[in-house]
């Protein structure tokens, strides 16, 4: 058995699997299957380790924020690499998530959040108030107002 995440597309699964896998580290695209003109029907993915299949299905299937790609990273600079990536031709939005180009969210997030949400009380409501003045987020801040709570 194996849960494979799956995106439908209008026209663009090919063109989102090269950003994909130019943004996330460790990935790569790892089957195409091509209709009768040699455009792209399904693109599946290995985004360092996660499977996730594209599919240009035509349109009438728009993507949401309801439905996101988190990508948990350990340090400012791939944050920042990341975010940039994913954010060209897109939109940032509030505490970390993003949508990109072809209307997909993400979710830029350091591995040490959950760290400084697990914490007492006051360090929780510090980095709380911190992240939800933050579009991208920076993780130096979210320390600081955890270590000065």
């Amino acid at each position: 058995m194996s849960v494979t995440t799956f995106l439908w597309f209008d026209t663009d699964a090919e063109a989102a699997a090269q950003l994909y896998t130019a943004a996330v580290p460790n990935a790569r695209i790892t089957e195409i299957t091509r209709q009768g003109d040699g455009s792209a029907f399904v693109v599946e993915l290995d985004l360092d380790g996660h499977a996730v299949t594209l599919m240009n299905g035509g349109p009438g299937h728009p993507h949401s924020d309801a439905a996101s790609l988190q990508v948990i990273v350990d340090s400012q600079a791939e944050l920042d690499r990341i975010w940039t990536a994913l954010t060209e031709g897109g939109e940032p939005g509030p505490c970390g998530w993003l949508t990109d180009r072809f209307g997909v969210s993400w979710q830029v997030v350091p591995a040490v959040l959950p760290k400084l949400l697990n914490s007492d009380p006051e360090r929780v409501i510090a980095v709380g108030t911190a992240l939800r003045t933050m579009s991208k987020l920076d993780i130096a801040a979210l320390q600081q107002a955890h270590d000065r709570a």
